[in-house]
């Protein structure tokens, strides 16, 4: 009996062991249940330490911030040279010169802008033009037994078109960059702006107009008629296309085209920017942004040959001009400081006639439009060179006119032009980028300039346009004067001075404006033309000037025509 005792025994022991353990379980789970609380709480305490401690600081930095006092600098500083103690710039409308700089007109040391001596009379040191020397006999005769006879100049009085007729307001979205007369009809101007619109506006009849927006892509640099075929003209543009366009139904059709695989980044990019036509070879020939001529027939449609070097490489061509009286020579200028005459009919790198070096970028050059003998040259320096004859020393230009045209980036580059009704090849347009202060408006004047004395003939004005006029171009015809301010279109006249009654008088200085409804589209920053920032200047209002005095009655319209073109390769 004693085994089984011993065994129940033993199994009784074991029962109360696992009982045991099973009170024993609770127990163990409480205190680890409290363990992870004061474990919760303890981290709950540093969190909120942390939390008060983060708030105290904030607290005190923002106790110091308050305690700090407020300071404010009463000292200048110059946008020119970042220096303290002195500004410069734009004061409504004077320019006020940086001391550490030379003077901003003339490029020379020693005075400012407002006491340049060029400033006061543009024709100071400049060597007026040397009369022509007597070669024939007939002239002989005439110098000695006619001309002391004649109670007349033979150079005909210049008749200056310096009253506003009339504008088209905001016609363009985007500021103007070249304008063209039609070649028959006087009444008709074309202009283009840097969104690649083409703009076509009738000016007596007023609302006649039309802007097609889609025959380029960005800025229309050149516009050119075939004379052949006056309702279709040539545009080159910096999307880096030629294009064949149709006035009439805004059909476009692509010559060429530079960037056939699209935008790869700016080392890839050609702008076309330079253009001009030889009706006599059947040519048209462009220049890009890198220093290149390509060379189109106007018969095929179909470019001939491979480009050309013209300038330094990576150089952008900014200007060219074919000679109106020997086609076989051909006018370039550029980025390289350069402007440039060669042969058509042996045009290769590096085989230039002439080269004529300036002091900066040249913005454009062209031949006298009569005889072809003259050179004009607008350059980056303010200097205007004019050369008096091409078969001369070209190693120097016969006259520099110092004139203010050194613009910022944000305006079309200013351009000298000749007048093509003058026939002593003397008279020249351009306008100017200081402003001057008239009756206490700042205007910028448009200049017509004597280029055989450096003499101004005249500065237009109206103290309704504020604006910068970098674009003017003169009438083949008529004594007419079209500028390109901004985004708008004014045509000049000359001023008639007539006896009338006071009320014709006012019937007659009564103005009519067309008011555009160009929407403000801006780029979207990728491309070539992604830069949104413009001389959007409104008419009559904003630049330096918010407040203008109206001397005339003026009279405004809204109306617009709008259409697409449409393009066809």
């Amino acid at each position: 009996m004693a085994p089984v005792t011993r065994k129940a025994r033993f199994v009784h022991t074991n029962r109360e062991q696992e009982e045991e353990s099973s009170d024993e379980e609770p127990v163990e789970e409480e205190q680890e249940q409290d363990e992870t609380d004061e474990d919760d709480e303890e981290e709950e305490d540093t969190m909120k330490e942390s939390i008060r401690s983060s708030f105290e600081k904030e607290e005190k930095s923002a106790k110091e911030k308050k305690k700090e006092p407020i300071t404010i600098s009463l000292k200048k500083v110059c946008k020119v040279c970042k220096r303290k103690g002195h500004e410069a710039g734009f004061k409504g409308a004077i320019y006020i010169d940086c001391p550490m700089k030379p003077c901003f007109l003339c490029k020379k040391p020693g005075h400012t802008t407002m006491t340049c001596p060029h400033r006061v009379t543009m024709e100071h040191g400049v060597i007026p033009a040397q009369k022509r020397n007597t070669r024939t006999s007939l002239d002989y005769l005439f110098q000695r037994e006619l001309k002391a006879k004649l109670p007349y100049m033979v150079k005909p009085k210049y008749v200056i078109p310096n009253q506003l007729e009339c504008g088209n307001v905001r016609f363009h979205i985007r500021r103007i960059t070249c304008l063209e007369f039609h070649p028959t009809n006087d009444n008709v101007i074309l202009s283009g702006d840097k969104k690649g619109a083409l703009g076509i506006w009738d000016y007596v009849k007023l609302h006649e107009k039309t802007v097609y927006d889609s025959v380029h892509n960005c800025i229309v640099n050149n516009i050119k008629f075939d004379l052949k075929n006056e309702d279709k003209i040539y545009m080159a543009s910096s999307d880096g296309t030629v294009s064949y366009t149709d006035i009439v139904t805004g059909i476009s059709s692509s010559l060429l085209d530079l960037n056939p695989n699209g935008w790869n980044g700016p080392n890839t990019w050609h702008m076309i920017y330079g253009m001009d036509l030889s009706n006599e070879k059947s040519l048209v020939l462009v220049a890009d942004n890198f220093g290149y001529l390509y060379m189109v027939d106007k018969r095929s449609n179909k470019m001939i040959g491979k480009p050309i070097l013209l300038h330094k490489k990576g150089s952008k061509i900014t200007c060219l001009h074919f000679n109106p009286a020997r086609p076989d020579l051909l006018l370039s200028c550029g980025n390289d400081h350069f402007a440039r005459i060669w042969d058509v009919r042996q045009l290769e790198s590096g085989s230039s006639l002439a080269d004529l070096a300036h002091g900066r970028v040249v913005n454009s050059a062209y031949f006298s439009l009569a005889s072809g003998t003259k050179i004009l040259t607008t350059c980056q320096d303010n200097r205007i060179r004019v050369w008096d004859s091409i078969f001369g020393n070209l190693e120097s230009p016969s006259r520099e006119i110092v004139h203010s045209h050194d613009f910022n980036r944000h305006l079309t580059p200013f351009r000298a032009e000749w007048d093509p009704k003058d026939e002593t090849e003397t008279v020249a347009v351009i306008g100017r980028y200081i402003s001057e202060n008239f009756d206490g408006i700042a205007l910028h004047p448009i200049d017509i300039i004597d280029t055989a004395t450096g003499s101004l003939l005249a500065e237009i004005t109206d103290p309704d346009i504020t604006t910068i006029s970098p674009v003017n171009k003169l009438h083949p015809r008529a004594d007419i004067l079209v500028t390109g301010s901004s985004r708008s279109v004014f045509v000049w006249k000359p001023r008639v001075d007539t006896e009338e009654p006071q009320s014709e008088q006012l019937k007659r200085k009564q103005r009519e404006f067309i008011y555009g409804s160009g929407n403000g589209r801006k780029s979207n920053g990728k491309g070539p033309c992604n830069d949104s920032s413009d001389d959007d200047d409104d008419f009559g209002k904003g630049g330096k000037n918010k407040k203008v005095t109206k001397k005339l009655e003026t009279k405004f319209t809204h109306n617009t025509t709008k259409g697409k073109g449409k393009s066809k390769k």
